[in-house]
């Protein structure tokens, strides 16, 4: 392209706030836009900081879902969008695949500081997904076996090695066969974790440390330190997938921190990305480094085309900046053990309110079938339309009535994700419980709640 075409000076257009979605709609997918618009959550968004989501007919939604963990820092954090502009401007090396990354260096050193000190080699790459495909494949020759363990209601991602490790079938129907030998137990279940070690050759355990798309499921007390004993007793691989639950959400840098072990592998990805350029990585031993790189010829055995770019390397270490320099973690521990208190005081009165449970700034409300006749029924109506209606009912009425946006968990319905970005404020805390009091004071006591849900089963037929 001719070098005069496009000069510094060229003046970008703007991005446009209100695009219509026919391009979408027509391009890339239609149900996506149809589900939002049933549920009254197809708005137009213009600006996105720390907590807040400005639309442009004036609202100013709060985010407590961030993106599924991605936005520890908040939306669009000042220091990190610099952190981008200064190396974008620098114009310097982004991805030459044939130069060392020094950048890359940096980071894999921090987040080795941060995490475990034994877990000296990182490989980078894009996705939580695409970090437990290089964990399969590693453990896999590290230990000279194929058999990996999951937990029942895991969720490690979409592709076809992690689909394999997906506690739900729901989400493998109709993709054909997937990866053999690959063994669920029970989340918790020590005795069936034993069982599958002593039967089968396995190359590794991957586990959640808390179970997130499950329903916020913290693990018993001392039970990652016992999955650690056995994995050593019988020389498999211990792994951590700390995609959600890493980057200070649980209230220490990564939940290992918390519980005192050491695992062999951990991925890292979602909140490592400021919300900003997409990067994820796995830490490991280097032991395990040495068994898949153990040679020129195997320098590049495993890579990723984005693997190290600069943007991204940029953008993690200017993530892990914010991270320690507000304590995003300790201020997520105190906060979040505060708001579970609060959430459990205020929603104890409601029958369908279970408990709240989580840790840090990853937490759940648990939701239980009503036990009187009056709720019961329209209940189980609804349930028998579509399993996931009652939760989805809670997160629109929140979205539209309190300007709240929230999700349910993806491997349960009955649990209602309470994840907002780890620099919400006290304020925006209060405003979450007076909103989601209400609509369960709605529920239990207003005949518009299940008449509205009746009249969105009905245009979900039509859809």
């Amino acid at each position: 392209m001719p070098s005069d075409v496009f000069s510094p000076e060229t003046q970008v257009p703007a991005p446009s706030s209100t695009v219509p979605d026919t391009s979408y709609r027509n391009f890339v997918n239609p149900e996506w836009v149809r589900l939002l618009g049933l549920l009254g959550m197809d708005v137009h968004y213009r600006r996105c900081t720390g907590t807040e989501l400005h639309t442009d007919d004036g609202r100013v939604i709060l985010d407590f879902l961030s993106g599924y963990c991605v936005y520890n820092t908040g939306h669009n954090h000042p220091y990190i969008v610099d952190a981008l502009i200064r190396e974008l401007q620098a114009s310097g090396p982004t991805m030459l695949q044939s130069h060392i990354a020094y950048t890359a260096g940096t980071l894999a050193e921090r987040l080795t500081a941060l995490t475990c000190p034994h877990l000296t080699k990182t490989f980078f790459c894009s996705s939580g997904s695409e970090g437990i495909e290089a964990v399969i494949k590693f453990a896999r020759v590290f230990t000279g076996r194929n058999g990996i363990v999951y937990a029942k209601g895991a969720f490690h991602g979409l592709t076809c090695g992690a689909l394999s490790l997906m506690g739900d079938d729901f989400w493998k129907e109709g993709f054909g066969p997937l990866l053999p030998e690959t063994y669920e137990i029970p989340f918790g279940d020590l005795a069936a974790l034993d069982a599958a070690l002593r039967q089968h050759k396995i190359a590794a355990v991957i586990l959640e440390p808390l179970q997130g798309e499950a329903g916020i499921v913290p693990p018993p007390p001392d039970y990652l330190a016992s999955v650690q004993a056995l994995c050593k007793k019988h020389g498999a691989l211990f792994v951590l997938d700390e995609v959600q639950t890493g980057i200070g959400r649980t209230g220490t840098f990564v939940t290992a921190n918390r519980e005192g072990v050491n695992p062999d592998m951990i991925v890292l990805a979602k909140a490592l990305s400021g919300g900003l350029v997409p990067v994820a990585a796995v830490l490991m031993t280097d032991a395990i480094y040495k068994s898949v790189y153990g040679s020129l010829k195997k320098s590049i055995i495993h890579t990723s085309t984005f693997s190290e770019n600069a943007l991204s390397m940029r953008v993690g270490l200017a993530t892990l900046d914010v991270i320690e320099q507000e304590k995003l973690a300790p201020r997520a521990d105190s906060m979040g053990a505060e708001l579970r208190d609060q959430l459990t005081q205020r929603l104890s009165r409601f029958e369908m309110f279970s408990q709240v449970r989580g840790l840090g700034m990853l937490n759940g409300i648990v939701l239980q079938p009503p036990t009187s006749l009056r709720l019961r029924i329209p209940f189980q109506t609804f349930r028998t339309i579509h399993p996931g209606m009652f939760g989805q009912m809670l997160v629109m009425r929140l979205f539209q009535h309190h300007d709240i946006l929230s999700q349910m968990c993806g491997n349960n319905f009955m649990v209602l994700k309470v994840a907002p970005p780890l620099v919400v404020t006290d304020a925006q805390l209060e405003q979450y419980l007076d909103a989601i009091e209400s609509v369960m004071e709605v529920v239990h006591s207003s005949t518009s709640f299940w008449s509205d849900a009746l009249n969105m089963a009905q245009r979900a037929a039509r859809v």
